[in-house]
């Protein structure tokens, strides 16, 4: 479990692609290396991946077919910034909200508008399906960033805002229009969608 509040954005060194599809990645993560040990979570760009090496402050982490299929590290290359964050501790203040590190999907930078001390982005999902998980001033979570839907039109598009930290302090800063993301809609919304069809199908 995360909370989506970035705490470095790290490097990848490596990437290899193994023959059954999937791909090992060496990510820098520069201070965060302190106290990590191989089988601890790490959310990269929002995706939860397992330590399974530790040289040093690089990581190695085994991206699976699906992950590659269904996220933006299918796209990630060295010399690639992405965001970072360990797992929540249980004592831990819960400043975002509760990401679980499973990316539903992607979504696709539309346009971007700039005022003084802000920015406001309008996405698109590239699956319209997920639409119906996204509400106004509802969760979400973007390359692992914790965000608020500032609002949405029900079809696919919705739009952020954007603070100063938030541009600094992650990757997204450095995204421009038409960059893809990854998305993972509220686990709240994603328990009520699954109880209303329930529900129907018991009719």
């Amino acid at each position: 479990m995360f909370t989506g509040l970035i705490e470095h954005a790290g490097r990848i060194a490596e990437r290899t692609a193994l023959p059954d599809g999937s791909a090992r990645l060496v990510v820098d993560l520069g201070p965060l290396a302190e106290g990590a040990a191989p089988g601890a979570s790490i959310a990269v760009d929002g995706c939860c991946l397992t330590i399974v090496e530790l040289r040093g402050a690089r990581a190695s982490f085994d991206a699976v077919p699906e992950t590659l299929r269904r996220t933006t590290l299918g796209l990630r290359a060295p010399g690639d910034l992405v965001n970072l964050e360990r797992a929540l501790l249980p004592s831990a203040r819960l400043g975002g909200h509760f990401v679980q590190g499973h990316v539903d999907g992607t979504a696709t930078v539309a346009r971007t508008v700039t005022g003084g001390r802000w920015a406001e982005w309008h996405l698109t999902l590239d699956d319209p399906a997920l639409a119906v998980q996204v509400v106004e001033k509802g969760s979400i979570a973007l390359d692992g960033i914790s965000l608020t839907v500032a609002g949405c039109d029900g079809r696919g598009a919705f739009w952020v805002a954007l603070i100063p930290e938030t541009l600094a302090r992650t990757t997204l800063g450095s995204k421009k229009e038409s960059a893809r993301v990854n998305v993972e809609t509220d686990i709240l919304g994603k328990y009520v969608q699954a109880m209303l069809r329930s529900n129907g199908s018991n009719r």
